[in-house]
């Protein structure tokens, strides 16, 4: 079944709003090459703009993002690639305050998405699946996500120290390459560095 309702009001937007972006954008010349020869892996969190909080421009950095800002086997092909082909000779990985990574547990994720796919609520103790009618528009929950590495953690500092040892220790990654750790307050804006 195809959707033929109107364009969301997300969807509207974004094209409005890139309509815009592409009268003034100026920036054809800039190369694949991040012109500050690094890399930034960090959470995808909507709180947390890393073009800002590490004041950057377009084309001096690359930022790779994932729930949590986890070294997960993706992210880790990201920075490889990254130095291989485009030259990055330090990385730096931020997770931050408050992550919603640390209000949940594998086991909790496998368990809501075999019940339902549909979005769960926190109700102030854990995330729960909330009474819904299925209709014809949600797929019933699936098992599948027991069997996933969600990469969720209850130490902040330690999944920091994790996620650069397991960077730091990959066999495509370079000695020479070097590897920040730091975690961003989502209530001051602050980095703070995780010393290993």
């Amino acid at each position: 079944m195809t959707d033929k309702s109107p364009l969301s009001v997300n969807l509207a937007a974004l094209l409005d709003a890139n309509q815009y972006y592409s009268k003034t954008f100026d920036q054809s010349e800039l190369k694949p090459v991040p012109t500050k020869h690094f890399a930034i892996l960090t959470c995808m969190d909507a709180r947390m703009d890393p073009y800002k909080f590490a004041g950057l421009n377009d084309g001096e950095a690359h930022i790779i993002r994932n729930a949590g800002g986890r070294a997960t086997d993706d992210a880790i092909r990201s920075l490889v690639i990254s130095h291989k082909f485009l030259g990055t000779l330090e990385w730096f990985v931020i997770h931050h305050t408050n992550c919603g990574m640390t209000l949940v547990t594998d086991e909790a994720i496998g368990d809501l998405l075999e019940h339902d796919l549909e979005t769960a609520v926190h109700n102030g103790e854990c995330w729960v699946n909330p009474e819904r009618q299925q209709s014809e528009n949600t797929k019933p929950g699936s098992s599948l996500g027991k069997k996933i590495e969600w990469h969720t953690f209850t130490d902040l500092r330690e999944s920091v120290l994790n996620d650069m040892n397991l960077i730091r220790n990959h066999e495509l990654v370079p000695n020479h390459i070097r590897i920040h750790g730091f975690i961003f307050d989502v209530k001051s804006g602050r980095l703070s560095a995780v010393e290993d």
